[in-house]
This record gives structure tokens, sequence and C-alpha cells, in this order.
């Protein structure tokens, strides 16, 4: 009988370490491990061992649901770029080309940066049909391959809610990565909160609505949305405004594409924008 030993991670998925092959020279002290393991198992309840690995079995299924769903609403740059001006931002994830990001952003101007952080410059674009888009330029250090990297752009761009950054598309050319975003007029909070002129603004009705807001978008991220994404970096630089000052949260999804494992704590450097 054959025996493995599972473990589940975020980033990668599943891991099997098989028992059933020992070491060519077996010692006293294997065979007893083996001997306790392979009876801890049989004594187990069937119901947990179902449980386990149903469990592990849905979770994989459902990445493969929501890869699957979302192939068949990619957009390709040439596609994009013959069709419309606009994005269908809640039907389409699309692949923009690095000239099209260029023109948007006036080759990356200065003039357009609206801010950096620790994953990259963000960078106000114009699209040929007026619609106004948020650029992240990402840094050259993901801990992800190719595959992988677009994986989590096509299933992160399926967390939508009225409280969340809305991801529209992304660019992947040699070795530039860039996502696109819809842009928030109003910046972020920490514009209001550190601006004596901006702050007047802020009255208590519009406190109440962000602080509101903000909740939701978490719970919705925590509980609710299939792919259960923890921020990690959750503070008002990160959390955006539109023009009638209602909160979307941004960068829920960088630990993901950056590979980083969302339990680890990271205090050496800021993370997000």
């Amino acid at each position: 009988m054959a025996y493995c030993c599972i473990g589940w991670d975020n980033i990668t998925g599943v891991h099997r370490l098989m028992l059933s092959k020992k070491p060519q020279t077996q010692s006293k002290r294997w065979t007893k491990l083996e001997t306790g393991f392979r009876s801890s198992l049989e004594d187990l309840p069937v119901e947990i061992l179902l449980f386990v690995s149903v469990n592990i079995g849905v979770d994989e299924a459902e990445k493969r649901t929501l890869l699957h769903e979302l192939e068949e609403t990619i957009t390709s740059p040439g596609k994009y770029s013959k069709s419309s001006d606009k994005i269908d931002k809640m039907s389409q994830v699309h692949f923009f080309s690095l000239e099209n990001i260029a023109m948007a952003t006036n080759n990356f101007s200065t003039a357009n940066k609206l801010g950096e952080g620790g994953f990259g410059p963000v960078y106000k674009g114009v699209l040929p049909g007026g619609q106004e888009i948020a650029i992240k330029r990402l840094s050259r250090n993901s801990g992800q391959g190719l595959t992988e990297f677009k994986n989590e752009i096509l299933l992160i761009a399926k967390l939508q809610h009225t409280n969340l950054v809305r991801l529209l598309g992304c660019c992947i050319q040699g070795q530039e990565k860039v996502l696109v975003y819809e842009y928030m007029p109003n910046k972020s909070l920490d514009f209001f909160l550190f601006d004596h002129s901006k702050r007047e603004l802020l009255n208590w009705t519009n406190r109440t609505n962000i602080i509101k807001g903000v909740a939701q978008g978490l719970v919705y991220l925590h509980e609710y949305s299939r792919l259960k994404v923890i921020h990690r970096d959750l503070k008002a630089s990160n959390i955006l405004l539109d023009l009638d000052l209602n909160p979307k949260i941004s960068d829920f999804g960088m630990a993901r594409i950056f590979g980083v494992k969302e339990t680890e704590a990271n205090t050496k450097r800021i993370v997000g924008t």
C-alpha cells in the first residue's frame, strides 16, 4: 500500500510527499516512523480524510474553472486596437501592446506620473477614445514565471466589487509587465487627510461612507470572493476615491502577482502604492 502526505500553499498549490519508497538502507527508526504514520492514517475517521481530499479538489477545480471562464473573455492587443477605443469594464480582460501603453502615457512621461510604490510607478493614461486609465509599471523582480503571472492576472481581474479598483487588463512584453486599472480622479485618501484645504471636504457623512465602503471591500476579499484574497498592505494611500468620494481599495492582489505568500509578514519594505 502507498501513502502520501498532502500539503498546500496558495502560490504553488498541492504538494505530495510519497512515503511508499523507503531509503535503500533501512533503519529501525525509519521502520518505526513509517509504522506509526500508517497507524495514524488508519485510525483517522473516514470523514476527516474525505474532508481533506474533497477540499483540495474543490480549490483546484475552482481555480481551473475561473481560468477557463476568463480565457473566453480575453481580448488580444490586435483585437482591441481594431475593434474599439474603450474598454468594456465588466466583461473583458484586455492584453495591451506596449506601444498602446506608451501612447496612452506619452511614453511614461513624468507629467503623467501619479505616484510610486513598492511595486513600481503609477501613471495616468488616456486611450484614443478618451477613456482615462491608471497604469502601474511593475518593477522587474516578480517572483512569478510568465504563465503563472498571466494566470494570476486573469484570476484577480475576476474580483469585482463596488469598493475594489477594477483591474482592466495588462501588458506583458519582453521584460515589461504593466497593469491597467480604472482611473480614480480624486486620487487616494491620504491626499485628503494630510492636506488642510482638502480635509474640509471630508465631513462626517463622507468619512462614515468611506469607512463602510472599505469594510465592505475587505469582507468581500476575505469572505465572499472566490479567491479569498488577503490584502496585506491596507493604508490611506491604497484607498482611492472616485468623483463622489466613494472608496475603492487598490493593490489587493499584488502579493499573488509577485508570488509572495499572503500569510507571510514583510516589515522590511513597503508593499503596494
